[in-house]
């Protein structure tokens, strides 16, 4: 292919197990098929784990922890990185993205990536200097919350950076980290990888990953330059007309998400409250006003980002972010709290334990209906678990994060602890577990017909619940191959404007890649891969194509309240619509991938695994 442009061509590998650092050279190949971050991941994870993927546990030492960028990563407006691995909510591959500078500063170091393998055998962070790459003790970080963790480490790293760089080269930028609280060394499913306080990787588990692999955390800074762009000219051309349509989006720059916590849930009834049991609210309490009233910075953005869409708000000492939207609807809501003050305590209190918002909202909603219906106890409990009552809800996060009482059924996800419940009380406890293969349901609801997704959405997504990738349409570019483009590249969503970002990736690579031929080629061929490895499944969860590919029962009961009352999808037209969503990604009425679709996007390799998919039943 000639020369690499956008690339290092180079992962950093650190097998944890045997203390070992080395470099892995990346097939130029390889990475114009699969461009970078969540397809890469898809890739090199099937690659070394695909011939036994049933029998990978995904909390186990042989799973494996990426931690990727793209080639857009740094030229782009807006920075994000890539997190990936054998899902431990799904069983499959989820692409997870934050923002955090450690996607830029590996590229600095030179390098596309990092790889970890295998599991140390005390608690360790990994730190990364230009070249110099180091397995650190981190015996006294665990156990501490994201505010210490992140206090800690920047103290200690900045003022190394500082005594070692100042008096030669003058004042260096600090180092960037990603972490894990006391919810990723726990291993509690829905952990998140956390970045800045309040920055968060939370589909997929991928902080319960990090702790098995007694990671505290990753800290990187470079030296370097970005990889060469093979037209310099052209990027920056296109840098500054991003950044000239983006600065003009100006209601989202001044709110964000945040604006949401009202609007999906008063205007579109699409909004989790009560655990789902309602969709609508008309609480004006929740307007973004009343967050703004707590706000302490308006815009807050990372590196090279012109929206600069996140807040911090500061409450009792607790410090967040917006909240954005899907934690306003998550620890909000969805919980029964609608006063501002306790939204953003929850999200705090979330925050530093290290969970995902959404994933953990989800199963304490599930947890707080159970209760409501006395299928658990304050025996069970330890105490009252009422709507609204944010002191208990934030006393029930912190069981699942120390995996303490029924805080340890919890922990393992809202599909999982539904299981055991069901089992352990005698009851049907999924059917108020709101989730797709194991993921819980994004924000956003789909019977009032209103919201952005439509209804077979969350029952055809190779994610699960993940809102962020769901089919948007039965055909052509959106939703789920919009963002794994997105996810990728690896840049921002809510930055990409699609033509743009088709022209950077032509002007800094070379590729020949426009929205048609991802559309046809390149996105299929990554959720493909990802298909396979989500009804692989194993080793404690596997699901039935066309079975498990639904949406949660939930959903097909009417809305009872507001004014879309009465609606729901029909079972009938989720169905057509899935199977023709299937079609159109070249796979049968079950989602299983059809020969021909192997042979054209040059998949031959997932041959092995569809035969198995084929020949055999499927059970969980």
């Amino acid at each position: 292919m000639g020369a690499l442009y956008g690339y290092a061509g180079r992962l950093l590998e650190v097998d944890l197990s045997r203390e070992k650092v080395s470099v892995v050279e990346l097939e130029p190949e390889v990475l114009e098929k699969y461009v970078g971050g969540r397809g890469l991941a898809a890739y090199l994870l099937w690659r070394e784990l695909g011939s036994r993927w049933r029998e990978v546990d995904p909390l186990g030492p042989e799973n494996i922890l990426l931690f990727l960028t793209g080639p857009l990563t740094g030229y782009y407006p807006g920075v994000k990185l890539a997190v990936s691995g054998k899902s431990p909510q799904s069983n499959g591959i989820v692409g997870s993205v934050l923002s955090s500078e450690v996607a830029l500063e590996l590229r600095a170091a030179g390098y596309d990536g990092l790889v970890v393998r295998g599991r140390a055998s005390s608690p360790v962070y990994i730190y990364v200097e230009g070249e110099r790459v180091e397995i650190r003790d981190a015996g006294r970080l665990w156990g501490l919350g994201g505010r210490e963790t992140f206090e800690s480490l920047m103290r200690e790293l900045w003022g190394e950076l500082k005594r070692k760089h100042m008096a030669r080269e003058g004042l260096t930028k600090e180092p960037s980290f990603v972490y894990i609280g006391p919810a990723g060394e726990n291993r509690v499913r829905t952990a998140a990888v956390m970045a800045k306080l309040a920055h968060a990787a939370g589909y997929g588990g991928y902080g319960a990953v990090m702790g098995s692999k007694n990671l505290k955390a990753v800290a990187v800074k470079g030296f370097g330059p970005m990889p060469p762009a093979k037209r310099p000219e052209a990027v920056k051309l296109l840098i500054r007309e991003a950044w000239r349509r983006l600065t003009a989006r100006t209601t989202f720059r001044q709110w964000g998400t945040s604006a949401g916590g009202y609007y999906f849930g008063a205007v579109t009834s699409s909004e989790p409250v009560r655990n789902w049991q309602e969709e609508w609210h008309a609480s004006r309490s929740f307007g973004q006003q009343y967050f703004e009233a707590h706000w302490v910075k308006r815009y807050w953005g990372d590196y090279g980002c012109p929206t600069t869409c996140m807040k911090i708000s500061r409450v009792r000492g607790a410090v967040t972010d917006g909240p954005d939207y899907e934690l306003q609807a998550y620890l909000g809501a969805n919980l029964g709290v609608f006063e501002p003050k306790s939204c953003i305590y929850l999200a705090s209190r979330v925050d530093d334990l290290g969970l995902c918002g959404i994933q953990t909202g989800n199963v304490m909603g599930f947890a707080a209906e159970l209760y409501q219906r006395g299928i658990l106890t304050k025996e069970d409990l330890g105490f009252e678990l009422r709507w609204g009552d944010a002191e208990a809800f934030a006393r029930l996060a912190e069981m699942i994060a120390r995996r303490e009482g029924l805080g340890d059924v919890l922990a393992e996800g809202v599909y999982r602890a539904a299981l055991r419940i069901s089992r352990e009380k005698g009851v049907d406890a999924l059917r108020y577990a709101v989730h797709s293969k194991g993921v819980g349901i994004g924000a956003h609801g789909v019977r009032s017909g209103k919201d952005f997704l439509p209804d077979f959405s969350y029952a055809a997504s190779t994610q699960g619940g993940d809102h962020t990738s769901a089919p948007d349409a039965t055909t052509g570019f959106g939703g789920e191959l919009w963002s794994a483009f997105a996810d990728s590249a690896v840049i921002c969503f809510f930055n990409m404007i699609d033509d743009l970002a088709f022209d950077m990736l032509y002007a800094v690579t070379g590729f020949d890649i426009d929205k048609e031929r991802w559309t046809r080629e390149h996105g299929r061929r990554i959720l493909t891969i990802q298909r396979v490895a989500l009804l692989e499944g194993g080793p404690d969860v596997r699901w039935r194509p066309g079975v498990d590919d639904d949406l949660p029962p939930r959903f097909y009961e009417p809305l009872p309240s507001g004014p879309f009352k009465g609606r729901a999808p029909s079972r009938e037209e989720v169905a057509r619509k899935r199977a023709e969503y299937f079609r159109f990604m070249g796979w049968d009425e079950n989602g299983i991938p059809l020969d021909e679709t192997l042979e054209e996007l040059d998949l031959g390799f997932l041959k092995p695994a569809v035969a198995r998919l084929r020949g055999t039943g499927r059970e969980h």
